[in-house]
């Protein structure tokens, strides 16, 4: 099953889930114009937000797709690939 999730943002509107990066931290990008990058952080006070050049963000990416390589999710990889091919090429 292919879940999206999305919040948003009190600026930028809805932003679109790319990866998770580790303990109540996920990437998200602008919904419509994927240009603006932000590292989505959770805590006891609510989210907050830190914008990611697009650099980083491929990093970050990447890095989530070779811990899923190493555990050998097939399907996430497969999922989260095909993500950045839409992003990043």
């Amino acid at each position: 099953m292919n879940t999206e999730t999305y919040i948003n943002h009190p600026t930028f509107g809805l932003l679109f889930r790319v990866c998770p990066m580790g303990e109540d931290k996920e990437l998200y990008t602008t919904l419509y114009a994927q240009r603006l990058f932000f590292v989505v952080t959770s805590d006891d006070e609510g989210l907050s937000f830190e914008p990611l050049t697009r650099g980083d963000a491929r990093t970050v990416l990447e890095n989530r797709l070779r811990q899923l390589r190493r555990m050998r999710l097939q399907k996430p990889y497969e999922q989260l690939q095909a993500i950045r091919k839409q992003l990043f090429q």
